[in-house]
């Protein structure tokens, strides 16, 4: 493959006013080299952040400007402060110089020692008469440590079919496994892809990770028999009729081998949820709406606006009428006020899906599970969706995040998510960061954060240019990082990080001095500073969630026999000869073999010897896991029953169905919620856990 051409670096005045303003000017993709960003990438970020560098002249104004706004800032506009110590940025302040600290509590104090967590305002006046104010974020130094060690299940819910789905798993099913997990398997924790709401129309992207809103979830989730409106339906035959087509859409994928089609099974609830809403609600039902309305305020009434606005113009608010595309605007107050029924139909649903999240956290709980429902946050939203209409201030406009140029992709990513403005994030005190945490810890034990890197920098990609031609913007991450421990330690939950791949120097250990646990992978353990070989269990790191895959990557089965060398081979993915890319899978899954061999972890199932079936081989991997110090354990749901297919294949669009596959077999024959409660395979597995790998 052709390198592309270097571009022209940045000046030196450029590379200044970058730095001042958080935009790198060159990148490292191995310990051993560095890369120049060009200075187109650098001059488009400066624009997309508010600063004109289109010539030399606007490059010494916008230079001299900044200088000299930060030379004369006594705050900046987002304070950190971690309980018992003192905020930084106080001690450059000129002595003498007076606080006004106003509490989140309502409080007003003259100095910031002892400060209760929360987002105050501080305003400083110094002897000279100058003043200042900002927010203050104070947060616990660290997010607790996990009383013990937990085991879990990893799954993508929409693969997770049962008898009562409408064509894909849904929230009555997520219910159902944390409290046959918690019960049976004495699992800790169920951890489930992103169920933020996607982008409607037909047809729908179906990756999680690309959703119109992440603030509020999606109610293709619901399940409409647990409604209690259900039962007071006007016209009980034509719901009884949409719970037989259902049922027809759950037939076709567990016994004819059609895909998962969830533009089908939203039609479906869709027209079902119409026919609730009909239904008044009883008196404390409506109570209990009006308060989730009052709790959730403007970012609920933003988000249902949107969503009645694109169901007259369309899912891209970009193509709207002009008034349309503000939020603020007299046109979209009009034309809220005009879809006033279609507003609260999303309002409604909105309220519903919470209720039945929450209901599935609870059931966890119930079960004896001493996390619950671990949630996944996507690293962000689609560019044309609800939350980017509603917050696009806090938008970089014509920008998309993505991934440098590495030893695995020279082309770089590109992934369509419009990134958040450093700038506006600290001057808004990272409000929308907080409500953000503030809704999905509503309902979840702990939070995956998809590539947690990004509370640090984010490769931002001037739309019309390829992924090459982008450059690093770095945030606050003690902010990001302030405001994350604050939410999640009031709502009593864990957090993990996606720290997978190319991660900069320093971020793990932030991570873990802030009590954010990380993840590890076995078959990216290897000992990369030494000999390359797989890491000895006793040399992994104990803050982490431990698992043996991911939805990006082959099962277990498929990694263990080589099977997904020649799914990719089949597809046209290798960029090697089949015959190299087979003998390195093989001698990977050797090596590992080898060491579990070694260890004494391979034991034959069902009380024989043969210690060679992939099925021992599997519980010998997380006998594996378990000698790891790891502070949680994840198994892989499909593993539990020897599916081979992976959920996602990077790389891919249409010639592979990603998000699409229910949970199977090792002949590919769909198992339902119900067969895996039964599955011999599956507990034999989960015996290993239970029994801490002896």
């Amino acid at each position: 493959m052709t390198a592309p051409r270097p571009a022209d670096p940045p000046s030196e005045d450029l590379s200044r006013l970058a730095v001042l303003h958080g935009v790198a000017t060159s990148y490292s993709p191995s310990p051993d080299r560095s890369v120049a960003a060009s200075a187109t990438a650098v001059t488009l970020t400066l624009a997309a952040l508010g600063v004109d560098a289109s010539t030399p002249g606007a490059v010494g104004a916008a230079l001299a400007a900044r200088e000299r706004e930060l030379g004369e800032r006594l705050l900046p506009p987002t304070v950190v402060g971690w309980s018992g110590s003192p905020p930084a940025a106080l001690a450059a302040l000129p002595e003498g110089t007076r606080l006004r600290i106003d509490t989140e509590q309502g409080e007003s104090r003259a100095e910031a020692d002892g400060l209760p967590p929360g987002v105050h305002r501080l305003t400083v006046t110094t002897p000279d008469g100058r003043t200042a104010t900002a927010h203050l974020i104070v947060a616990p130094p660290r997010l607790p440590t996990p009383a013990g060690r937990s085991h879990g299940l990893l799954v993508q819910l929409y693969s997770l079919l049962s008898r009562r789905s409408w064509g894909m798993g849904d929230l009555g099913d997520l219910a159902e496994l944390a409290g046959w997990a918690g019960r049976s398997l004495g699992a800790g924790f169920v951890q489930v892809n992103p169920l933020h709401a996607a982008v409607p129309g037909a047809p729908t992207d179906p990756s999680p990770y690309r959703p119109s809103s992440r603030r509020f979830p999606d109610p293709v989730h619901l399940r409409i028999e647990d409604v209690p409106e259900a039962a007071y339906v006007a016209d009980p035959e034509r719901l009884r009729a949409l719970l037989e087509r259902s049922g027809r859409l759950r037939e076709a994928v567990l016994h004819k081998g059609a895909l998962i089609d969830r533009d089908a099974v939203w039609e479906l609830k869709r027209e079902a949820l119409e026919l609730l809403g009909e239904v008044p609600l009883g008196p404390g039902r409506r109570a209990a709406y009006c308060d989730f309305l009052a709790e959730q305020g403007q970012a609920l009434e933003d988000h249902a606006t949107w969503c009645a606005l694109a169901e007259v113009h369309g899912s891209d608010w970009h193509r709207w009428p002009t008034g349309l595309r503000d939020p603020r605007s007299a046109e979209t107050t009009q034309a809220r006020n005009g879809l006033m029924d279609r507003v609260d139909f999303w309002s409604r649903l909105a309220w519903l899906t919470d209720t039945q999240l929450t209901a599935a956290q609870r059931a966890g709980l119930e079960a004896g599970m001493p996390v619950g429902i671990v949630h996944d946050l996507a690293v962000g939203v689609h560019p044309g969706g609800a939350d980017a209409w509603a917050q696009q201030e806090h938008f970089a406009a014509g920008m998309s995040v993505g991934a440098p140029p590495d030893a695995f992709n020279a082309r770089g990513q590109d992934w369509g998510l419009p990134p958040w403005r450093p700038d506006r994030l600290a001057e808004s005190g990272y409000a929308p960061f907080r409500e953000l945490l503030r809704g999905l810890f509503r309902y979840a034990g702990a939070l995956r954060i998809d590539h947690v890197m990004g509370l640090f920098r984010l490769w931002w990609v001037p739309q019309g240019h390829p992924p090459t031609e982008g450059t690093y913007v770095r945030y606050d991450a003690e902010a990001m990082l302030a405001v994350l421990v604050l939410e999640a330690s009031r709502a009593g939950a864990l957090v993990i990080g996606e720290d997978l791949g190319t991660v900069e120097p320093g971020v793990r250990e932030a991570l873990r001095e802030r009590g954010v646990l990380g993840t590890s992978v076995l078959w990216f353990e290897r000992d990369w500073d030494g000999d390359g070989r797989p890491l000895p269990p006793d040399s992994w790191r104990a803050d982490c969630l431990a698992t043996a895959t991911t939805h990006d990557l082959p099962s277990t089965a498929a990694r263990l026999t080589g099977e997904h060398v020649e799914l990719r081979d089949s597809l046209g993915l290798l960029t090697r000869p089949l015959e190299e890319e087979r003998a390195e899978a093989a001698a990977d899954a050797g090596e590992w073999l080898s060491l579990l061999s070694r260890l004494g972890l391979l034991h034959g199932t069902g009380g024989g010897g043969d210690t060679s079936s992939e099925e021992a081989q599997i519980q010998a991997v997380h006998r594996f896991l378990l000698r790891t110090p790891a502070r949680m354990v994840g198994v892989w749901l499909p593993d539990c029953v020897g599916d081979r297919r992976p959920q996602n294949l990077p790389g891919t669009w249409d010639q592979y169905p990603n998000w699409r596959l229910p949970i199977a077999d090792p002949q590919g024959r769909p198992v339902t919620l119900e067969d895996l409660a039964a599955s011999p395979r599956l507990h034999a597995l989960m015996e290993v856990l239970r029994e801490g790998g002896a």
